[in-house]
């Protein structure tokens, strides 16, 4: 006998699920891009499942997306490290650059990662996988079972105020480098991706281009914002006792002078795509929205019904 056709928002949810599965062990085993893997995909599925569940009954939903939060911050200790060590790699390997300086940065950074790998690992053992799964197979029947489209309000409803915010911030962070407003608009950026990535899988054919812009964008911050934090670790070795005879003062600024130099690149990157996230957050608003909340006629058709749902709706009953 064939299996029921899965309904587009159930086939949506297994996906993300499927994605934080396969990356989940990797990251558990320290490995640099399963980390930041399995954290994406713990925090596609935090924006995915209150959007889906929101007209859901017993679904377990809320106990879902409290274990997600819990892990999502778990792998967080740990990325933001990992990504610094790396650009202190790609640092070393650029002529005239100071050793010394360079070794002693990845000795503090090197510490304090395996101090945060160590809380991961005890974070991550409070979450039981196999728990998760069982919610997210809950939510996941839930919808199979549902006609109700009470998601796409939902999802249009955040998406709005996602917009709204990534406008604000970028209005607030102006034309100046100035990095903690630009920290914000990284953040709203971020928030307004995940959401418009449910639209686009959900097909919402406005919503494809935006995603493509906004991760553009999202990367260039990004890149900035790691620079900056590897910029916060000199200079807390900098003001602290030199561990090696050969480092100087001088070797630590040629290292500050240099991801300075980068991050005002980065920025200046940002500002030629502000007209385009501005464009981008407009848009959202009129078209992502308006194809929510009223689809075409064939998107809006639920996917072929399950037995159950047939019956109930040939017996008058609620589907």
């Amino acid at each position: 006998m064939n299996s029921p056709r899965l309904r587009g928002t159930t086939a949506l949810l297994q996906r993300r699920v499927r994605a934080l599965s396969r990356h989940l062990p990797s990251a558990v085993a320290g490995d640099f891009n399963g980390v930041h893997q399995a954290r994406v995909a713990s925090r596609r599925l935090r924006e995915t499942v209150p959007v889906l569940a929101a007209d859901l009954k017993g679904s377990k939903a809320g106990k879902a997306r409290r274990k997600i939060r819990r892990l999502t911050r778990a792998l967080g200790t740990v990325r933001e490290l990992d990504v610094t060590l790396k650009i202190l790699d790609d640092l070393a390997r650029r002529a005239g650059m100071p050793r010394n300086a360079l070794e002693d940065v990845r000795g503090h950074v090197i510490s304090e990662r395996d101090a945060r790998r160590e809380k991961m690992l005890e974070r991550l053992e409070e979450v039981n996988a196999t728990k998760l799964n069982r919610r997210l197979g809950s939510v996941a029947n839930a919808l199979q079972q549902t006609v109700s489209e009470k998601w796409r309000e939902v999802l249009a409803a955040r998406l709005l105020r996602r917009a709204k915010r990534l406008s604000a911030a970028i209005g607030a962070a102006g034309h100046m480098y100035a990095p903690d407003r630009l920290h914000i608009v990284r953040i709203a950026a971020k928030k307004l991706r995940y959401v418009l990535e449910i639209a686009a899988e959900s097909r919402v054919p406005a919503a494809t281009p935006l995603v493509r812009t906004i991760k553009r964008a999202q990367d260039t911050l990004g890149r900035l914002h790691d620079l900056q934090v590897l910029q916060s670790h000199v200079a807390a070795v900098q003001a602290a006792p030199s561990k090696r005879r050969g480092s100087s003062r001088e070797g630590y600024e040629t290292i500050a002078r240099t991801l300075e130099g980068e991050c005002r690149h980065l920025h200046a990157r940002y500002v030629a795509m502000v007209p385009a996230l501005v464009e981008l957050c407009a848009a959202c608003r009129s078209t992502v929205v308006a194809q929510l909340v009223h689809p075409p006629r064939r998107a809006r058709r639920p996917l072929k019904m399950t037995l159950p749902q047939r019956r109930a709706r040939a017996a008058g009953g609620r589907v």
